[in-house]
């Protein structure tokens, strides 16, 4: 049994999807924080959503959501292991020689992530470049990719007006989106209306910092933060043989789950238990913020779904008859259905909280460290000890990390 199959999460898939917050975009233009690789994907993603619905509603697509999930992961993997080479250079490359440059990267990720070689996973990566199938889940997933770019570019344009080559950029991007204009979350977009709207304000996410109250290396964003636990909830997902809707709402989930902190920004765990009350008090500010900005921007067939993955978020829920039930417990197997749209929320706390603890071990790996980082080190890996969580080994997860810590 690989590690993958046994954890879940194991430690060399993890630390590599922290790689992408190392790596930086526009490095050679005048650009501000938030352009990681980390938050343009994870702002991809939650562009992907939106398209997709509007695909659905206004042109009645019938779309893959577990291809569409994974797409976007297989494609996250991809560019990560890619990420020196210019965007430019990567589409002629990749036109020219995609098959070829394809291979080099599937036996790059077996070295170094070995957890994935001869893995399901692996497969169906293989599967999602070399094959044509699936072409209009393909075509959102490039779209979200462009109009993520277009995001950056936007605020980057004026910062570097008159510097050789910034027009062409422009020109191309411009160009590259007209290629997806058939698609109806694109012309949404460029009406600058409420679609719009709502893409400019999750794009501040990449703004807002984690650890605000500490030094720390890598620097990632709360937009970064949930990109990666909605992969980890995927990985969780998998492992546990959910079905095709469950894997596809875990990730979902992870993804959405800290959307309100676009409205109040962060507030950190120790304050929120500081005062009895404290933190039903900001769930009900957040609830109200959202039906009052932030839903309004969106067609009102979404509201429950966005409430759903935001409100309850760490706990495990499924729908009947149209209605959110909490549960206690995991997630019986009656309820491993499509049809129960079931949410592994309990088993996204532990992912959530597993990235807050990689945030802060790979800061001190890296020689950075304060008090905060180093209580955090301490605190959740004892708090997991032996724990199985829908299971998933969180206990042993932590383990191959501690064990580090303690050689």
């Amino acid at each position: 049994m690989t590690a993958l199959e046994s954890l879940g999460l194991p430690r060399d898939l993890i630390e590599f999807i922290f790689e992408a917050a190392h790596i930086q975009r526009w490095n050679d233009h005048i650009r501000p924080q938030g352009f990681t690789e980390l938050d343009k994907q994870a702002h991809k993603m939650m562009i992907m959503y939106v398209l997709a619905r509007c695909e659905e509603q206004d042109h009645g697509a019938r779309l893959d959501w577990e291809v569409l999930v994974e797409g976007g992961i297989f494609e996250f993997l991809h560019r990560v292991e890619l990420t020196d080479i210019k965007p430019p250079i990567y589409h002629e490359l990749m036109r020219e020689k995609g098959p070829l440059l394809n291979k080099w990267v599937y036996r790059e990720l077996e070295q170094r992530i070995p957890s994935l070689k001869d893995s399901r996973f692996m497969e169906k990566m293989r599967h999602y470049f070399d094959e044509k199938d699936h072409g209009l889940e393909k075509q959102i997933l490039r779209a979200a990719h462009y109009l993520a770019t277009e995001w950056e570019f936007r605020i980057i344009y004026h910062m570097n007006e008159g510097i050789f080559g910034v027009e062409e950029i422009k020109s191309t991007i411009r160009d590259e989106l007209e290629e997806h204009y058939n698609l109806a979350g694109v012309q949404k977009i460029a009406m600058e209306g409420k679609t719009r709207k709502f893409v400019d304000l999750i794009g501040k996410l990449r703004f807002q910092k984690r650890w605000s109250q500490s030094p720390r290396v890598p620097e990632t964003s709360v937009m970064g933060h949930v990109l990666v636990v909605a992969i980890m909830g995927y990985f969780c997902a998998r492992k546990m043989g959910a079905c095709r809707g469950r894997v596809v709402n875990d990730f979902l989930g992870g993804l959405w789950h800290d959307l309100p902190e676009v409205l109040t920004r962060d507030i950190i765990s120790p304050i929120k238990r500081s005062i009895e009350g404290l933190d039903d008090l900001i769930k009900e500010i957040e609830n109200r913020q959202m039906k009052e900005i932030l839903l309004p921007l969106l067609p009102d067939s979404w509201h429950g779904d966005i409430m759903n993955f935001t409100m309850h978020e760490f706990q495990n829920r499924i729908r009947k008859e149209g209605s959110v039930v909490l549960l206690t417990g995991d997630i019986p197997e009656a309820y491993n259905k499509d049809g129960y749209e079931p949410i592994d929320g309990a088993m996204l706390k532990g992912c959530d909280h597993l990235a807050a603890f990689m945030e802060a071990f790979l800061s001190i790996q890296c020689g950075i460290t304060s008090s905060h980082l180093a209580g955090v080190i301490k605190a959740l890996p004892k708090q997991y000890e032996g724990k199985i969580i829908a299971g998933i080994p969180f206990g042993k997860v932590y383990e191959q990390f501690t064990n580090i810590i303690e050689s």
